[in-house]
């Protein structure tokens, strides 16, 4: 369980620096240019993801459950992990109308694949990852508003009908491909077994 806390502070300390110091990351970046501020993240946050991911993995045996989630609640993970799938997808598929619609579709997405993943695992190590992630997605969203409310208007970006229906199609398509096999590869579990 270190590991994985560890990973996690790493990993989402990396992604905090605008929540908690966004003046500091303005002044680092202005210091040591854009280049190696984005060098420096990234290698950071590729640690945390190593750190992260071999810590959950050694965190999941011996289990330890805190509670038994209903078979119910499987099903809705699944909808709602679609559901973040799309809004992933959003995030980089420029002029669609989902982006345009809720701005922050990264953020609402982690959230939603968190708060998805809480509701059916009831083991110690997830509730550790997923909560954490959920915290984290709960205060960048309330940063993010926070953040463009303090800006000019800005004029909306222009809505593409076409990228908007790529980007549902990016988003269900790589939903089928984690559900219905990087999932059990990686995690053990098939999701959509279960329909």
């Amino acid at each position: 369980m270190t590991v994985l806390i560890i990973g996690l502070l790493i990993f989402l300390g990396a992604h905090s620096v605008r929540i908690f110091a966004d003046d500091w990351r303005a002044r680092c970046i202005e210091k040591w240019g854009a280049g190696r501020w984005k060098g420096a993240y990234s290698l950071l946050s590729l640690a945390g993801l190593v750190l992260l991911i071999v810590g959950f993995d050694h965190a999941r045996t011996p289990v330890q459950v805190v509670w038994e989630p209903p078979l119910w609640t499987w099903h809705i993970t699944v909808f709602l992990n679609l559901l973040a799938s799309v809004l992933l997808s959003a995030a980089y598929v420029p002029h669609n109308a989902i982006k345009s619609a809720v701005k922050d579709p990264m953020v609402l997405g982690v959230k939603t694949w968190a708060l998805a993943h809480l509701l059916s695992n009831g083991t110690l190590a997830g509730i550790v990852l997923f909560g954490s992630f959920l915290l984290w997605a709960v205060l960048d969203f309330r940063a993010c508003r926070k953040r463009r409310a303090f800006l000019a208007a800005i004029p909306h970006a222009r809505v593409s009908v076409p990228a908007t229906v790529l980007t549902l199609a990016i988003g269900v398509a790589a939903w089928l491909f984690i559900a219905g096999y990087a999932h059990r590869i990686f995690i053990g579990i098939s999701p959509l077994a279960l329909f």
